[in-house]
């Protein structure tokens, strides 16, 4: 049975930084490229950022680059989204995913992504 269990959301002030952290159980990790996804309030579901199996292929939402970094710890069935210069508009649910395959492309979605975590919050606050 295959868990995705994502930890390290919060409520941090604008201009602040969080890490969020990602652990998937129950698969081959380094079989799987890894996302991380959110979903603000009223809001539609978007891919934030996502990672290749080896970490030498990253992607990043238009609206986080330069201030999210996406990283992963095969050894440790781990993966991580560093945040920072945090904006109020950033507030949302943030969901980490394994991937169906190994490797992503530029137009990568959520539809690429098969096992899902509950999710964390972070609220950034103004």
């Amino acid at each position: 049975q295959v868990q995705v269990v994502e930890s390290g959301g919060g409520l941090v002030q604008a201009g602040g930084s969080l890490r969020l952290s990602c652990t998937a159980s129950g698969l081959t990790f380094d079989d799987s490229a890894m996302g991380w996804f959110r979903q603000g309030s009223g809001k539609e579901r978007e891919g934030v950022a996502c990672i290749s199996w080896s970490g030498g292929s990253t992607y990043y939402a238009d609206s986080v680059k330069g201030r999210f970094t996406i990283s992963r710890d095969n050894a440790k069935n781990s993966v991580y989204l560093q945040m920072t210069s945090l904006k109020p508009e950033d507030t949302a649910m943030y969901y980490c995913a394994a991937a169906y395959s190994a490797d992503l492309s530029t137009d990568w979605d959520a539809a690429d992504f098969g096992y899902w975590g509950q999710g964390t919050q972070v609220t950034v606050s103004s």
